[in-house]
């Protein structure tokens, strides 16, 4: 009786001493490979069964429903959204738009977390400098760092970079805000063209501009030591009308262009873009913590082609234009890719992926009603927005940041 007692003894012991074995080997093993942590989102690659090895492209993909989204709330997120891109707020009566994620091809992304960007972003700036498509990216990243939620404990530290409101003027030239969590700041400079501009020494009115195509703006120039993460655009602002409305005169090494070639606005803009990227390629190895970004040209979308009016994008069904983006080929803005091509500046490639989401813009909007003008009426009107370039916050621009992200 008492040797089977002893039999079953050493059986439990021996047992236990496997578990316990086991139960090291995992320890181990989880110390050698632990949860991943050196990167923002856990990007698994999808290998081919005719290949050994893959590759994520950012660029090609497709749209695919997503239940989690929008990733802030368009209601909520007032401190820091421009009014008038919170479609929610300006009445848009649809928002199926907001239900859709990017999948690129090859990999594969976990939803944003702001907790986990901002852990990784910590003591760090992330600047971005462009036109109000690059505005909108901002407060886009604004909205989805800090849930859409008001922050009164997130600071604006505008006046560090010299974002300050002049006295007359509409708005600073840029915000700056940091969180003091994690020491991270995220900043904004409007720079429609990525040139550098400087008040022309004439008196009679209209007040001109000298507009350096050779020259990046002073601002980059001045904090570029302070960044981290650089994020860059431009385009819709190379247009005659734009260029003329704002008495800009086109400058190269420091005189007025005469020649015929940079007369030709499209000229103008490769010959600046290209400028300003070996401006910044230049840069980088004085700067090796700095990463740098350059997105490609937010598409524009017009009932019947028509470039000349507000436009008409009301279509309100997701993915007609489809849903995919595949092939070889290259981004469709092919002025930057050419000029960010052997630098170390990447591509920020969003046109082909936002071209099918027409369905996206703030188009349809509508601003807040006008009183009657005269007294004997009593009927309010209320303009609706035609606008085809900019998108509704919670949307595209989300995708932008997620991408963006993905690869710092």
């Amino acid at each position: 009786m008492f040797g089977g007692r002893s039999h079953i003894l050493k059986g439990s012991v021996s047992l236990a001493l496997v578990i316990l074995i086991l139960l090291v080997v995992i320890l181990l093993v989880s110390e050698k490979n632990p949860f991943p942590t050196s990167s923002l989102f856990d990007i698994k690659s999808q290998f081919s069964p005719s290949s050994s090895s893959s590759v994520c492209n950012f660029a090609k993909g497709r749209w695919v429903k997503d239940r989690k989204r929008p990733l802030y709330s368009g209601f909520e997120c007032k401190q820091w959204l421009s009014t008038m891109w919170a479609c929610r707020i300006m009445g848009r009566p649809d928002f199926s738009f907001e239900g859709y994620r990017w999948q690129p091809q090859g990999c594969n992304m976990p939803h944003f977390d702001r907790f986990t960007f901002l852990r990784r972003m910590q003591n760090k700036t992330i600047a971005f400098i462009g036109d109000s498509l690059g505005r909108q990216q901002f407060q886009s990243l604004m909205c989805m760092a800090s849930g859409g939620k008001d922050s009164p404990d997130v600071q604006n530290v505008g006046w560090e970079y010299g974002l300050v409101k002049a006295k007359g003027a509409l708005r600073p030239d840029g915000w700056a805000y940091r969180f003091p969590t994690t020491n991270t700041t995220i900043l904004y400079y409007w720079s429609a063209s990525l040139s550098d501009l400087v008040p022309m020494n004439n008196t009679d009115p209209p007040r001109l501009t000298a507009m350096h195509l050779d020259r990046p703006p002073a601002f980059m120039r001045n904090y570029l030591h302070r960044f981290d993460v650089l994020v860059l655009n431009t385009g819709h602002h190379w247009n005659r009308g734009k260029i003329e409305g704002n008495h800009w005169v086109m400058h190269v090494n420091g005189t007025r262009v005469k020649g015929e070639y940079l007369k030709d606005i499209r000229n103008a803009k490769d010959f600046t873009i290209h400028s300003v990227v070996k401006w910044l390629d230049a840069q980088l190895p004085l700067h090796p913590r700095l990463k740098a970004f350059f997105r490609t040209i937010s598409p524009r979308h017009f009932k019947n082609g028509d470039w000349n009016t507000g436009g008409n994008c009301n279509n309100t069904v997701p993915l007609s234009r489809g849903g995919e983006i595949t092939g070889d080929d290259g981004s469709i803005d092919t002025t930057v890719e050419s000029a960010v091509n052997g630098t170390r500046i990447k591509i920020l490639d969003i046109t082909a992926l936002s071209e099918l989401r027409d369905e996206a813009h703030i188009s349809g909007s509508k601003l807040k009603p006008r009183k009657p003008k005269k007294a004997s009426s009593n009927v309010t009107t209320t303009p609706v927005i035609n606008d085809c370039l900019h998108w509704c916050l919670p949307g595209i621009p989300d995708t932008w940041n997620e991408l963006f992200i993905a690869q710092i």
